[in-house]
């Protein structure tokens, strides 16, 4: 729970999450308060780790302050500002509960403070490596270990930082480690997880792509890349095989008639990705529009992949939902690890760029809508 005119960037959940204050990394505001009410499991403790700690000094912090408390033994921690800062970068407490205290006045200088947590359930969070020791949400400094494992707390999509690179090349290592993880696919950004990844050698170009939500950058040579491990990969080498449609149905097509007076179908058929030219539209009058997918028999759908129509016919879905049927009878929407609503997926904004959506959790459908 949070509250007040100061809170910036917020995802609480229960086994992790991540804070900042308002316009962080910019200047935070003045005559600004948030309180963040942390609440982890009963039989666990709250992790802390400090991403960024920039207010203002002053004498005790008095003026521009950070504060931690333990309700349930009242001890505090703290008060934080720049001439205090936390003695070190993760603070293990023995609560499950905690209240986090941010409060500003006249100023005119600092980024804020940038904070994620996790349960004790979670050890491994800022703590895989030597180069670890910092917050989650970035990356490490440490060249040192070759292959790892961390804990990304759930909020790291929207935080500050950049990446570069895409799931197939994998990530440049000045990358910001969770959102890349976000962007490859191996977390979602609501719940957080355990991500595996390895520090391989760099290439030379870093590609851009848009997946997730998230629009990664073209970036230059580096000497090391980051490459995320899904789980699948070691269940089943196949796991990020392309699935075989046997079959395309809509709930209509577009018959075309051109300037020419040329007939062009956009039927279901040419919706396969690797179709050249026009692809499958709907009729230009309908009000709600599907496509459905038959894979034959039942599989594992891991993600999907869009694309525009082509350059010639600058078409292209920006949103969109999905749901998956066993029997092509009974239907059921697709809601994400949150499961709370039916999950919109962002899609396209051109016709020529294709965008990736992972399901996080699979789902094991025959049909998809």
């Amino acid at each position: 729970v949070s509250a007040g005119n100061g809170c910036g960037h917020t995802l609480l959940t229960p086994h992790s999450g991540t804070l900042s204050s308002k316009n962080y990394p910019g200047t935070y505001p003045n005559h600004t308060m948030c309180c963040w009410r942390l609440q982890a499991p009963s039989g666990t403790s709250l992790l802390l780790a400090f991403g960024d700690v920039d207010l203002e000094p002053s004498e005790h912090c008095a003026h521009n302050s950070l504060l931690l408390v333990d309700p349930q033994t009242g001890t505090a921690y703290g008060p934080y500002c720049r001439n205090s800062i936390p003695s070190a970068p993760l603070l293990v407490t023995n609560s499950s509960t905690v209240t986090v205290l941010f409060n500003s006045t006249s100023h005119r200088s600092g980024r804020g403070l940038l904070l994620s947590y996790a349960t004790s359930q979670h050890p491994g969070m800022g703590a895989a490596s030597p180069g670890m020791q910092r917050h989650p949400c970035d990356v490490p400094d440490s060249p040192l270990t070759i292959c790892f494992s961390v804990y990304c707390p759930a909020g790291c999509k929207d935080i500050h930082g950049d990446i570069w690179g895409n799931p197939s090349q994998g990530y440049r290592d000045t990358s910001v480690l969770c959102k890349a993880a976000v962007h490859a696919g191996v977390i979602a950004d609501e719940l957080g997880g355990q991500v595996t990844l390895s520090r391989e050698k760099g290439i030379t170009l870093y590609e851009s792509a848009f997946a997730n939500g998230l629009r990664s950058k073209r970036g230059s040579l580096s000497e090391k890349r980051l490459i995320f491990h899904k789980v699948c990969y070691l269940l089943s080498p196949a796991c990020d095989d392309v699935l075989e449609v046997v079959a395309f149905n809509a709930s209509s097509w577009w018959h075309e008639v051109d300037v020419l007076g040329q007939d062009r179908a956009w039927v279901a058929e040419r919706a396969a990705l690797s179709t050249t030219g026009h692809s499958w539209a709907a009729e230009p009058s309908a009000e709600a529009a599907w496509l459905e997918l038959d894979l034959g028999t039942r599989r594992n759908v891991t993600g999907i992949i869009t694309k525009g129509s082509s350059e010639q016919h600058n078409y292209y879905v920006t949103s969109y939902h999905v749901s998956s049927s066993r029997d092509g009878k009974n239907w059921r929407p697709y809601r994400g690890s949150s499961g709370q609503e039916d999950k919109v997926f962002e899609g396209n904004a051109d016709s020529q760029g294709e965008v990736s959506n992972a399901f996080i959790p699979p789902m094991v459908a025959r049909y998809i809508r």
